[in-house]
């Protein structure tokens, strides 16, 4: 799927993942390929994304990579899936 990870200061992350773990406000849950449409607030915590394949990923997330998940910290936002793309609008 695809995902676009969104700050107000900059693009944190923007590629293609198999797998997204996100701390939602009722509790931590996962997003796979062909998720159903939702729409879900996020709470400070780590988002997990699981790389399908590594040579996508820029140097600067390579660094961050362990196997083939990468965490990026967030304090809150907003997350939506539709299509088979996840916007994530983080805080």
């Amino acid at each position: 799927m695809r995902v676009d990870i969104i700050s107000p200061e900059k693009k944190l992350f923007s590629g293609e993942a198999v797998a997204v773990q996100l701390p939602g406000s009722e509790g931590l849950f996962q997003v796979l390929d062909n998720h159903a449409p939702i729409i879900s607030t996020l709470t400070a915590g780590i988002v997990v994304l699981e790389i399908a394949e590594k040579n996508s990923l820029s140097e600067e997330w390579r660094v961050n990579l362990e196997g083939n998940h990468l965490s990026i910290e967030i304090k809150g936002g907003v997350v939506e899936v539709k299509n088979n793309t996840l916007s994530l609008l983080a805080d």
